[in-house]
């Protein structure tokens, strides 16, 4: 099984229309790049409204909300006060980002919650899995070098990426102001305690990690 498909096992399972392409199962965070398969180009061949990005007319975009050129916001799509969405950034049905909350070159999968001033940094967020108010999901290594990725085997993959912040597993409950290392990988259904930060493979069963 890829990794893509370990992480979010949701992509086999549901059938709804408005999710990007991987075009890399086995690395993932790819599409996040700039280029051909990459979210940006994505959404520039979607039906692109004057802004220049997509909003589905059943979208709630609340007051103060600021939305760049290049982003997708599905149907049903909540978008809260004072809330930034940032270039590159894909927002599937039924998400909710929260007030105060910045989201970036991202991916938000059905039904996944970022509602309480949460940043999401070049991330991908599965399918129904919450972040609670004031989670964190750093972007960038302090010493600007490509973010390293972990695996469940202890391997560290280069993703080519300077920046990259992390993929949380369908269903995972990100507790109150965790924050999380660039290239931290979530299982699906973890449960995180708050104020905790994050790095590498994090198992589902908490006896695994480190």
């Amino acid at each position: 099984m890829s990794l893509l498909n370990v992480l979010l096992p949701g992509l086999n399972e549901e059938k709804i229309d408005d999710i990007p392409h991987w075009s890399k199962e086995e690395a993932p965070w790819s599409i996040l790049k700039r280029g051909s398969s990459g979210l940006i180009s994505q959404i520039e061949d979607l039906d692109l409204d004057d802004s220049g990005s997509f909003v589905h007319p059943s979208a709630n975009i609340g007051e103060y909300v600021k939305i760049e050129a290049g982003c997708y916001i599905g149907s049903g799509v909540e978008v809260r006060h004072s809330a930034f969405i940032r270039r590159g950034s894909w927002v599937c049905e039924g998400s909710v980002i929260g007030h105060a909350s910045e989201v970036k070159n991202s991916i938000l999968l059905p039904g996944s919650k970022v509602p309480h001033f949460n940043y999401v940094g070049d991330s991908i967020i599965g399918f129904g899995a919450n972040l609670g108010a004031g989670a964190k999901l750093s972007n960038v290594r302090n010493d600007r070098r490509e973010v390293l990725i972990e695996t469940s085997d202890g391997r560290k993959i280069d993703s080519g990426l300077k920046k990259m912040g992390a993929i949380i597993g369908d269903g995972a409950q990100i507790g109150c102001n965790v924050v999380t290392n660039p290239g931290t990988l979530v299982e699906p259904n973890a449960m995180i305690n708050p104020n905790v930060t994050l790095s590498g493979y994090v198992f589902a069963d908490t006896s695994r990690n480190k």
